[in-house]
């Protein structure tokens, strides 16, 4: 399903998370041309940093509730908060999705308020370029998701999606555990490389996208890699995907929507660490969009966990979404959400495709999603999973 000009009740949008082991902190990503950018904070504890002119991540983290807020004082706070965060523009774009992209002084983007990042030396390109198998092309597409195709930031500049005091009430939607495995309501399908054949430097794959119905404002479901490192209480943990959320937009608007038996949409995603730095970088359709710097990390010079798959997120008590296209793997790549070409760097920091008996999967409702890897599937699509599911009541 494609979306409509006007704001809908839900859309697919791109999504960046960074569990670091101090908060949670959700990235809200636009991307540009050459330059990259490197984050900000939405809320304060913990935030990131990217690049040089590519996106705006907004961080923050709360419970998962609702409330009514109609104080002066919160209305005060709110203010202050996004004069904080609102740098004043080199140059501001109204993108055809109605929101304004605001075109900051790379110098003076919001990350460097955080106070690990008062000195960082901005990285305007990954040190040594990794490649894995299906990063070969660039592809322009990146450019339309985040709505600046026909109008772009001027070099040195770093394009923010401007804040609204109600983005950082919808930011309190997000929960500091938000992938916890433990945490109640929450539910996963994902295919992982065995812990035994880490340290690993990067994931990617090539990952179809759909728009899930999500019934609830408190409920999302997401398509995701994974990279992750340490134990559970002490864990760093990158995830970079897609997102349905009905109450939180992250900014990437994704318009061509994959159809069950129909038209199948995919975008290349990837996950790597620079060898020089320790930054941990994202790509998009093979442009490098931005990277979180090593200094945000107390746990993640490598990764000893990585992975791809879906996860869904409902309050306690109620009926799970449906993840990806809300069918379950049949190995057919035109009925389930599929990643395809699936790749990492491995201890050498070296492409390989896995092989099955390097994986396990992990399905916590079996009954309600399910993942499987299918191994090599031919040269479109290479080595292939594919995960998904109803949803329904799956219990805590």
């Amino acid at each position: 399903m494609s979306s409509s000009s006007s704001t809908p009740a839900e859309m697919v949008t791109l999504q960046v998370h960074l569990y670091a082991s101090c908060k949670s902190l959700q990235m809200d990503r636009m991307t540009e041309d050459n330059l990259k950018s490197l984050g900000h904070q939405v809320s304060s504890s913990c935030s990131a940093t990217c690049q040089d002119a590519n996106h705006p991540l907004t961080g923050g983290s709360s419970h998962l509730v609702y409330g009514i807020r109609n104080t002066h004082e919160e209305d005060l706070e709110l203010e202050k908060q996004l004069k904080l965060l609102n740098k004043p523009p080199v140059k501001s774009i109204h993108t055809e999705f109605g929101y304004i992209v605001d075109c900051i002084d790379i110098n003076k983007q919001p990350a460097y308020d955080h106070p690990l990042l008062k000195n960082h030396k901005l990285q305007r390109e990954p040190s040594v370029q990794k490649s894995f198998r299906n990063t070969n092309v660039k592809n322009s597409r990146a450019k339309s998701i985040f709505g600046l195709h026909k109008v772009q930031c001027p070099t040195g500049t770093v394009p923010i999606r401007r804040i609204m005091k109600d983005d950082l009430i919808r930011s309190k939607i997000f929960n500091n555990h938000m992938l916890n495995q433990e945490a109640p309501g929450y539910h996963y399908a994902e295919v992982f490389l065995r812990k035994d054949l880490s340290p690993y430097y990067g994931v990617s794959g090539t990952n179809s996208v759909y728009n899930p119905r999500v019934g609830r404002k408190d409920q999302f479901t997401a398509s995701q890699l994974r990279i992750q490192n340490g134990p559970v209480e002490t864990s760093d943990l990158l995830t970079f995907g897609w997102h349905t959320h009905k109450g939180f937009y992250l900014g990437g608007r994704v318009e061509n929507i994959s159809t069950y038996g129909g038209e199948t949409f995919a975008y290349d995603l990837s996950i790597f660490q620079d060898e020089g730095t320790k930054n941990w970088w994202i790509s998009l359709e093979n442009e490098n969009i931005g990277y979180f710097p090593a200094t945000l990390f107390s746990n993640m010079s490598s990764a000893d966990l990585a992975g791809w798959g879906g996860a869904t997120g409902t309050p306690r008590g109620t009926t799970s979404p449906q993840m990806g296209s809300g069918y379950f793997p049949d190995g057919n790549p035109k009925h389930a959400s599929y990643f395809r070409k699936v790749a990492f760097l491995n201890r050498s920091r070296l492409s390989h495709e896995p092989r099955k008996y390097w994986t396990y999967t992990f399905n916590d409702k079996s009954d309600c999603f399910q993942a499987v890897f299918y191994g090599y599937q031919g040269l479109d699509y290479r080595y292939c999973l594919h995960f998904g599911g109803p949803g329904g009541n799956c219990g805590d």
